[in-house]
């Protein structure tokens, strides 16, 4: 079975984060931040913290914001460039800690984009992309790029698949609550040799929604078995948040023991607990 993991997006990258998921088991840390907080991260202390604790930094989301902020697909020739640059002084950077797994957005979200204008988004964003798999392999690292729901780039697995041709070394991140337009057996079939790592999170097949597996509709054993079958053997990576958010209300925030229940539930094939959901 796969070792658990939990994405930092929905809790502090303290000492007390630290002392909790070990105490519950939980083994991999995926290092993600809102994209003002990157340049203050302390990584030196945040790995020293998962080394006392015993957890691994399995993995770095780097910073994602909206098109007038970082976009490496952008039809802007300097805004594009700009973002590859700070990607590339980002892996440079987290490298040094010993984190191999940068997550990366291939796009931000265009809006309205004719046939050919996203086409030449998806041009920007391979050429990008192929520049920051040479940085990463620099590195000792991969770029793992992650599919998107909605308009962005890489919002089904034939756009995927024209994104990776960009560099053979490029891999996946599996969001398992971005599929909108297949099947996520489908996907798993067309990209598992390049799947490394995972987003899990539930969704109703409108919107991402980032609940709690069992909280959706994913039949959950099917991904399970599919990725297992396909030979994933990387972390089981949680990615929301730990509090109640505008997309649902539940009679309790969650813990680190709910993820590990929930991990639990899925891989030995058993009804998968749901927190009640208030009033």
């Amino acid at each position: 079975m796969p070792e658990i993991g939990l994405s930092s997006c929905g809790f502090p990258l303290e000492e007390e984060s630290f002392e909790k998921l070990s105490a519950v088991g939980i083994k991999y840390v995926e290092v993600s931040r809102p994209f003002s907080e990157h340049p203050s991260l302390d990584l030196d202390r945040i790995a020293l913290l998962a080394k006392r604790y015993g957890v691994e930094l399995w993995s770095y989301h780097l910073p994602f914001g909206g098109l007038s902020t970082l976009d490496i697909a952008s039809a802007d020739e300097d805004m594009r460039k700009r973002s590859v640059a700070l990607w590339q002084e980002r892996i440079k950077r987290v490298s040094a800690i010993g984190i191999d797994k940068f997550i990366a957005h291939p796009s931000s979200e265009p809006k309205g984009l004719t046939p050919d204008a996203r086409k030449y988004e998806l041009e920007q964003s391979m050429r990008s992309l192929a520049a920051l798999a040479q940085t990463a392999a620099e590195c000792g690292s991969v770029i793992a790029v992650e599919d998107l729901p909605r308009s962005c780039l890489g919002n089904c697995s034939e756009e995927m698949l024209q994104l990776l041709s960009a560099d053979s070394r490029l891999r996946v991140c599996f969001d398992t609550n971005h599929l909108l337009k297949e099947d996520h057996l489908g996907f798993i079939e067309k990209l598992a040799d390049r799947i490394v790592t995972l987003h899990v999170s539930d969704y109703d097949f409108t919107d991402e929604k980032h609940w709690l597996p069992g909280e959706g509709t994913i039949d959950w054993q099917s991904v399970y078995n599919a990725l297992t079958e396909h030979g994933y053997n990387g972390a089981w990576l949680y990615e929301l948040g730990l509090t109640d958010t505008k997309k649902i209300s539940r009679v309790r925030e969650l813990t680190f023991e709910d993820f590990v229940t929930n991990a639990s539930e899925i891989f030995e094939g058993r009804a998968i607990s749901v927190i009640p959901r208030s009033e």
